[in-house]
């Protein structure tokens, strides 16, 4: 016999939070209660009975799916009218959100509004790209000058590679550490060192053939004593 009743869904209750609306994905094929539209991807519950987004008022509406915080969050600030998307995980037993329903018009300005702090990140990352790249220019012009000081007759161009080497942005290298940020005189020499004993040395040659590393740098120590004297006693000459 006809009731007139609607029958009643057989889902778990969802969520219900004050003031927001909320619309589910459902797992089981339905139709709306109201206009017998169906199958259903998107449906209200209203006193347990299935309802379409046309019959609940919310046809206009578009879906944003969870993923971008920010957006999210907007485009809701930004429509009057709006609702949390959920679907039933039946392995947790519990509704998860999968985003939200909005104006498509605020979905638009929500959209402007992200487009322009992008923008706006990209402008600042340029300005501290820009400034990150003055300072480590001075600062290796710093190294380089206090490599002078210590070995005068290092070539200028040798010294300015060495410097350029040893304070890379990021490089983990001596002229990043504390030291050699404080220009120390044992962080300029450590650079010097490194610097003579890969390029005026059979050093990398010795690695590459097998031989331990400290071996390897005793059997260059001599040579590498030598470049650093050659270019303390230039200096003393010119001095003199």
């Amino acid at each position: 016999m006809v009731t007139g009743k609607e029958p009643r869904m057989a889902l778990p209750a969802t969520p219900r939070t004050p003031g927001r609306l909320v619309v589910v994905q459902p797992l089981k094929r339905r139709r709306c209660a109201g206009c017998r539209r169906g199958p259903l991807s998107l449906l209200m519950l209203e006193d347990g009975a299935p309802r379409c987004l046309h019959c609940a008022d919310l046809g206009h509406l578009v879906f944003l799916p969870r993923g971008d915080t920010a957006l999210t969050r907007r485009a809701r600030e930004e429509s009057t009218l709006s609702a949390v998307v959920v679907r039933f995980n039946r392995r947790r037993s519990r509704y998860e959100r999968q985003g939200v329903l909005v104006e498509e018009a605020a979905l638009a300005r929500a959209e402007a509004r992200c487009l322009a702090d992008a923008e706006a990140r990209r402008r600042r990352r340029a300005r501290d790209g820009r400034r990150r790249a003055a300072e480590d220019e001075r600062f290796a012009a710093a190294f380089a000058a206090e490599i002078l000081r210590l070995f005068p007759g290092c070539p200028a161009e040798r010294a300015r590679a060495v410097a350029a080497h040893a304070s890379v942005r990021g490089s983990g290298r001596v002229g990043r550490s504390a030291a050699g940020r404080a220009l120390t005189e044992g962080a300029v020499i450590s650079a010097v060192v490194a610097a003579v004993r890969h390029v005026d040395t059979p050093y990398d040659q010795l690695l590459m053939s097998g031989v331990p590393r400290y071996e390897a740098r005793r059997r260059i120590a001599a040579a590498v004593e030598s470049v650093l004297r050659g270019w303390q006693e230039a200096g003393e000459e010119d001095t003199g």
